[in-house]
């Protein structure tokens, strides 16, 4: 996390950047950390806190798109929805947006999705092929790659949606960024994440969405 935030220091200050956007494709990034399943959240949180420690910007955000991307990885998403709220209570959820598939944006992005899956057909990215197959208005178990022949997608319009937060107040609510800090590789975050979990008294209940 240490070099990563030197990283980003080095583009704001080359660049003159006044704005960061930090985009999760799924909803791990929302994690507090004391929910029954976190996801993969390493990058994430390496991310995150990286930014969070930048001084000197006018603005910085976090968008998740691909709502239901991480349930395969053991996200609850009612209980990120939970945690939409209480960002709410603080004034730090943004709202929501979605690309229609007509517009420029939507039609750039799925022809960056084709181009990318074209490229590596043998390992094509599962986020960003929901993501686009729910941007075309697919349903359900939508298949684009053998990758998923094991499991049974929920591809649906949530998944085209942006999520916007504001980055500082999502950071300051998570339970263990503070952990990351002097952390330098990628297994030292897991392992960090780790003893953390192993702390946690009270897990929060993964519960069904009711509608």
């Amino acid at each position: 996390m240490r070099l990563l935030r030197e990283a980003y220091k080095f583009l704001v200050e080359k660049l003159d950047v006044d704005a960061v956007v930090l985009v999760d494709g799924g909803t791990d990034i929302l994690m507090r950390g004391d929910e029954y399943g976190l996801g993969t959240p390493e990058e994430d949180m390496a991310s995150l806190a990286a930014v969070y420690g930048l001084e000197g910007l006018a603005e910085k955000l976090v968008v998740s798109v691909g709502f239901g991307v991480d349930a395969y990885h053991g996200v609850n998403h009612s209980l990120v929805l939970e945690n939409l709220a209480a960002l709410e209570r603080e004034g730090a959820y943004l709202g929501a947006l979605s690309i229609p598939r007509d517009s420029r944006e939507g039609a750039l992005y799925l022809d960056a999705v084709a181009y990318a899956q074209s490229a590596v057909p043998e390992h094509p990215s599962i986020v960003n092929g929901s993501i686009a197959a729910a941007v075309r208005g697919d349903f359900g178990n939508v298949r684009f790659t053998p990758r998923t022949a094991n499991s049974e997608l929920f591809i649906n319009p949530l998944m085209a949606m942006y999520f916007a937060v504001d980055l500082d107040a999502l950071a300051r609510r998570s339970l263990y960024l503070d952990r990351l800090e002097g952390t330098t590789l990628m297994r030292q975050i897991s392992s960090v994440i780790e003893v953390f979990r192993g702390e946690v008294t009270k897990v929060r209940m993964p519960r069904q969405y009711p509608h």
